[in-house]
Parts: C-alpha cells; sequence; structure tokens
C-alpha cells in the first residue's frame, strides 16, 4: 500500500471540509436570506438601520470600520466612508458585503407647475405637402429625400437656426432658377442634398413642399433644485416632437411661471390634462440645456420661484432605498399653490444603472382623485417624498388606468443635471 504524506491527508481533509461546508451550508435554515443581501450597498448617514432581508436568530455582524455601528444584527451607518461588513450564521461567515456611506446630499424638492419652450437644433421636418405648379403638383423636398424627422442645418452655406431663415434662400433660389444645397442631419448622421424650389401657382410663390417646426412648448412640474448652483431638473422625461414622435434636438430652451386654470380628468383609455396660462414673453425662470430620456435640465434663478422661501432642502433616497408603501406626490392642481397628496408606492427596481421606468406609484389621495382622476398630463416631474427623502418624480400615466403610473428614481435625475452625489464619498474613503 502507498504511503500518504500527513500533509497531504490534511490537506485533502481540509478540502472535503470546505466543499462540505460550500455545499450544505447554504442550505442550512436561515442561511438563504444571508445569501440575498447584495454584495455591495450605498447609503446615507441614518439613525434607522439599513433595510435588509429578515436575518432571523443567531446571526451577528462586523464592521471594519467605525462609520457603520452594529447592533442587534443591524447596520446604522452613521458617518461618510467606507467599509466591509461580514455576516456570521452560528459564528460561520456566510456573506460579506462593502458598505458605502454618502455623505449626506439635499436639495430642495420642486412642484411648481411651469411653462416649457424648446428651440430646436437648426429647424426640423414634420412633413411634406404638394406644390401646385402651372402643369403639375409635386413636393421638391420629397423629390430630393429629405424626410420626416431630418433637422436642416444648412442650406447654401447658410446656418439654419430658425424658420424665417429658409423663405428667403428658398425665394432667392428660386428666382435665380438653381438648387439649393442643403446639409440635413440625420439621426447621427449628417446628410447633404440639393433641392429645386417650385413656383406655387395659387400664391406666385416658390416653395419647397416642406411643413417645419423650430419649437415646441408646453407645461411640466418641476422635480428638484439645488440652492447654490441653482442647477434643476423638470418633467422626468424626454420631449418628442407632437408630430415625429421623436426627441427634440435641443439648440436652446427657458421654462417660464405657469397657472392651472382648468383639469381635464382623465378616465381609462383617456389620459387627463392639466390647462395652465403662461406666456414666453414672461421673465425666465431658468434655462433648459438638456433635454434627456429623465427629464429637462439647466439652471434656475431661484430668487424668482414664488415658493422658495416655504421649502427647505430635503435628504434624496437612492434607487436600493425605495421601498413598498406610502409616500406623497408635490403638484399644482390650481392656481400656483403647491399641495401634497397621498400614494402608495406599488413596485420599485432597487436599478443598478440609470433606466427611466424605477417604480410604479398609485394615487390613493381622495381630493387628487375626485379633482384629477389620478395622474394627468402636465403633472410629469412633480416630486415623489417618501420617509421626508425625495425618491423620484412622476413620469408617465398608465392609459387604462389614470390612478396609477411611472415613477423615475431621483437618482438617476440628479446625475443628467450635473448633480454628482459620490463625490464626498470618493474624498471619504
Amino acid at each position: 500500500m502507498k504511503h500518504v504524506p500527513l500533509k497531504q491527508k490534511i490537506r485533502t481533509g481540509a478540502g472535503i471540509i470546505l466543499l462540505f461546508l460550500f455545499i450544505v451550508v447554504p442550505w442550512l435554515p436561515g442561511v438563504q436570506p444571508l445569501l440575498s443581501i447584495p454584495n455591495e450597498i450605498m447609503t446615507y448617514p441614518s439613525d434607522t438601520p439599513i433595510t435588509m432581508p429578515p436575518l432571523g436568530d443567531d446571526v451577528s455582524l462586523t464592521a471594519n470600520n467605525t462609520n457603520i455601528v452594529t447592533q442587534d444584527a443591524e447596520l446604522y451607518p452613521q458617518q461618510a466612508g467606507t467599509s466591509e461588513v461580514v455576516i456570521k450564521k452560528s459564528d460561520i461567515p456566510v456573506k460579506k458585503m462593502d458598505v458605502s456611506v454618502l455623505a449626506d446630499k439635499k436639495i430642495i424638492p420642486g412642484g411648481e407647475s411651469v411653462g416649457v419652450q424648446l428651440h430646436t437644433m437648426g429647424v426640423l421636418v414634420v412633413g411634406h405637402h404638394l406644390v401646385k405648379a402651372k402643369e403639375s403638383s409635386q413636393s421638391p423636398a420629397d423629390a430630393a429625400d429629405i424626410l420626416v424627422g431630418d433637422v436642416i442645418l444648412e442650406m447654401n452655406g447658410n446656418k439654419i437656426s430658425k424658420m424665417e431663415d429658409v423663405q428667403p434662400i428658398v425665394k432667392e433660389a428660386g428666382n435665380k432658377q438653381e438648387k439649393i444645397k442643403v446639409k440635413l442631419k440625420r439621426g447621427k448622421e449628417v446628410v447633404e442634398t440639393s433641392i429645386s424650389p417650385v413656383l406655387n401657382k395659387a400664391d406666385n410663390s416658390y416653395q419647397i413642399g416642406l411643413y417645419i417646426r423650430d419649437s415646441a412648448s408646453g407645461i411640466g412640474t418641476v422635480s428638484f433644485y439645488e440652492a447654490d448652483t441653482g442647477k434643476y431638473g423638470a418633467l422626468g422625461h424626454v420631449i418628442s416632437d407632437a408630430d415625429t414622435k421623436r426627441p427634440i434636438e435641443l439648440h436652446k430652451g427657458k421654462i417660464v411661471s405657469s397657472k392651472i386654470t382648468a383639469i381635464e380628468k382623465g378616465n381609462e383609455g383617456v389620459p387627463g390634462e392639466k390647462q395652465a396660462s403662461f406666456s414666453m414673453k414672461d421673465d425666465a425662470l431658468g434655462t433648459i440645456t438638456r433635454n434627456s430620456p429623465f427629464g429637462i435640465f439647466g439652471k434656475l434663478d431661484t430668487e424668482k420661484l414664488d415658493s422658495a422661501t416655504d421649502k427647505k432642502p430635503m435628504p434624496i433616497a437612492l434607487a436600493s432605498e425605495v421601498k413598498k408603501g406610502k409616500a406623497q406626490i408635490w403638484t399644482v392642481v390650481e392656481g400656483e399653490k403647491i399641495e401634497k397628496f397621498d400614494v402608495d408606492v406599488i413596485n420599485t427596481i432597487p436599478q443598478k444603472h440609470p433606466a427611466t421606468k424605477g417604480m410604479v406609484i398609485k394615487v390613493t389621495d381622495k381630493k387628487l382623485l375626485e379633482k384629477t382622476g389620478g395622474i394627468v398630463q402636465g403633472m410629469s416631474g412633480s416630486p415623489i417624498i417618501q420617509d421626508g427623502k425625495i425618491i423620484g418624480a412622476v413620469t408617465h400615466v398608465f392609459v387604462n388606468d389614470p390612478t396609477s403610473g411611472y415613477g423615475v428614481h431621483i437618482e438617476w435625475m440628479l446625475d443628467e443635471a450635473g448633480i454628482d452625489i459620490f463625490k464626498e464619498d470618493k474624498k471619504a474613503s
């Protein structure tokens, strides 16, 4: 019989024991919930423990940094910093996770109703029409392969920034019987073509057979703003052109004060709508520098918000911290008064990467249901508040159930606004 060295026997025995523990331990009573805890958690300083699944009996937690306090199998994030936490079941380590406590970040919740105006980059093609010439009707733009959704950037080397820039160039080219060289933006590509104006016999003017638009306007709700920088976010979703249904490529824009004058109540299959009065000739409350899937963003003149002195900065909740249960939305349903209405967070996704549909909310407030039927157009951007923290903003209503809709996590809107909620953590660690 071959002799096996003692060291090899010990090594083999230890390997068998570790393999046994690896296979058996996860199936021990109470261990499965521990393994479901994420490997990494980000949170803010709080007097309440970090939300985790029930850990069961005979569970202990140890942290290697004093910024985390462990007590009765609970974790209390006390100060900014990072810590490694080991979870033990019956003194057997079963889970290790990294906990990052971010420096507390506070922003001012919105709720104000605003008028919104966006000016496109170039002019947007929204349709074609026939030009009635002497012998036939034709669309020169269609023949030049100019498509709905294209953005006209230049004509004969001249930059096009508004609709009024187009007609003089068309008239001059028509009088000279020359083609117009056109530079278009089509998606991410730049396309060049040429177009021949046609004389419209009805009014004796040269035309190219296009419907164009250089701006879009509507109403929405401010979600939040940062007092010291003026950075803000609103709407919670992208603004698209009404005809092409494509996101508007922004050149510039602004928001102004808006007063809600009436509510068109929502019903199943028919979304409701806020009706408001505003004038784009009024002084701007702020600029719009970004139109993204998460809303519109820019700089706000906080002193022009009538309600600015009535509100104080409020902490935020990360996507992983939002939970099912009671919450509120802040919005305007009459005049300019911000009111608070009860909702339930029906579902939330602890997203690790930006996504527009982070939670589902349901309106439970009887007053709001009576007034609006639930979530209506113009309510987009209304901040969602839970346990004294801003958790997100209203984005879309369910067409078949106006009492319910989607919300976006505030974490992603802050990122789009250029507010870095993680930079203090990087310094602390």
